[in-house]
């Protein structure tokens, strides 16, 4: 994986074969941050990166100035994996072993930018309490996105607070906004 932009424009990073993880293409990510760049000043905002995986995203948003990141998993090994890489490449990001349904029910964390990379063969009703729990417990601030990216057979398009999507190979992100 290689962080696209910022700081650390052009970094590779090598995540161990063992953790259970498929980062997010770096032609999907390109494409994300370039939505994304248009909207937000990235050192003014707060980001919540469930599903974090390798921590792929959490570098991609501190790589670009981001100060307050926090990334969710529940697998042991990518959250000692995301902590590693935080530490070796000072990057404030804040990283918590958790199931992140779990997360979302108990957390009052309020987010800028929500992003969720869950596996791609979940449930569609666990795709879809992700943002029934963001929206619910109030998560997003007033001008917040939530993102969800998954594969183009899954369809999220008929939830409350969709706002549209975007398709890169065979990933899609979904966008939620409060308005």
């Amino acid at each position: 994986m290689r962080i696209i932009s910022g700081k650390y424009k052009s970094r590779r990073i090598a995540a161990p074969n063992k953790l259970p993880v498929r980062p997010t293409t770096d032609m999907a990510k390109e494409a994300l941050f370039n939505i994304l760049n248009n909207n937000y000043y990235f050192d003014e905002i707060a980001v919540l990166d469930l599903f974090s995986g390798t921590g792929n995203i959490s570098y991609e948003f501190a790589s670009r100035g981001c100060e307050k990141i926090t990334a969710v998993d529940g697998d042991y090994g990518c959250v000692q994996f995301i902590n590693k890489t935080a530490t070796e490449l000072d990057l404030n990001i804040s990283a918590f072993k958790s199931d992140v349904f779990s997360f979302l029910e108990k957390t009052a964390l309020k987010s800028d930018i929500i992003f969720a990379d869950p596996p791609y063969d979940l449930a569609i009703e666990s795709f879809e309490k992700i943002p029934e729990l963001v929206f619910k417990n109030d998560l997003l601030s007033k001008d917040g996105l939530l993102i969800i990216e998954h594969a183009k057979q899954t369809d999220l398009s008929h939830m409350d607070h969709f706002s549209k999507k975007r398709k890169y190979g065979g990933s899609v992100f979904s966008f939620f906004e409060l308005a």
